[in-house]
This record gives C-alpha cells, structure tokens and sequence, in this order.
C-alpha cells in the first residue's frame, strides 16, 4: 500500500481529503494512524534527502525494514549512495531502521495534452508589406527561393 497523498510534494488538499474519509468510515478509521505514522516517516525522508527524496515514496516500513519506491534506476543508484545518511538521521529523529531496500517502480507516464496549436495571424497589412517585398526583390537566383517563399505566403493568407 502507497501513501502518495502524504508526499511532501503533494498538495496539502489531497491528505486532508484522505485522512477526512479514514476517519469517516468505522473500519478504515483504525487504520488512520497507520497512515499518519508512514505520512510522518514519509516526512522526515523528504527533510533528510529533499531534492534525492522528491521521486520516491515509501512502500512498506515493517520490523526495522523500510522499503522505497524508486521511478527508475538512475534515482535508486543516487538514492543508495545517500541511504547511510539517511538511515543515521532517521535514528536521530527515533525511527528504527535496522535496513532501508529500494524498489524500482516504473510509474505510468502522465499524458500531457498536445500543446495547443497556435494559427498564426498576419494583419493585412503585413501581408500587403510581404506581397510588395516580392515584387520589388531582385530576380536573382540567391533570391529565386526567397521571392517563391513569400509569394506563397500571400497566396495563403489572401
């Protein structure tokens, strides 16, 4: 079980809005300081390793073991450098962690939507200016395609 809602980069909403159904719901209810235990480890991680720990999230913390989820291996081969320190300042704060494992999890891709398509608009005195400049430029060869180009640009635009 994930708790994202608890990330530190998460929007505060998304755990307000978790922790008010656990409480609502008589049987989830016992598992709300679970939840608030792992959102607190969570927490504490992100405070020890902020820009390390930003892709990661905890999978399970059970007898001395904590178990992170990685989105790829390049974080995880950074994070393990890291995970003495991280160990050291965890006991600091009273977490008890004998051994800390990584886990890679390839996350599903968001989709983005396709960037909205721009029509690109050309008052009409600009395409006047454009249809004049190829009339009045030198017929030459380094020209030949510059003159098509423009033609063709007023040809559209008209």
């Amino acid at each position: 079980m994930r708790f994202n809602a608890f990330s530190p980069t998460r929007q505060n909403r998304n755990a307000v809005d978790a922790t008010d159904f656990l409480r609502r719901n008589d049987h989830l209810a016992a598992l709300l300081p679970a939840v608030q235990r792992m959102a607190r480890l969570q927490q504490d991680c992100a405070k020890v390793l902020p820009t390390a720990f930003g892709f990661c999230d905890i999978i399970s913390f059970e007898a001395g073991q904590l178990v992170l989820s990685t989105p790829n291996t390049s974080v995880a081969a950074k994070l393990k450098q890291q995970l003495p320190k991280l160990q050291e300042a965890l006991a600091a704060k009273g977490w008890q962690i004998d051994n800390i494992r990584l886990k890679v999890q390839m996350m599903k891709a968001m989709s983005a939507p396709p960037p909205e398509r721009r029509q690109l608009v050309i008052p009409e005195v600009g395409v006047d200016s454009f249809a004049q400049l190829s009339e009045t430029l030198e017929p030459t060869k380094q020209n030949a395609a510059l003159i098509a180009a423009l033609k063709n640009l007023v040809a559209h635009r008209r």
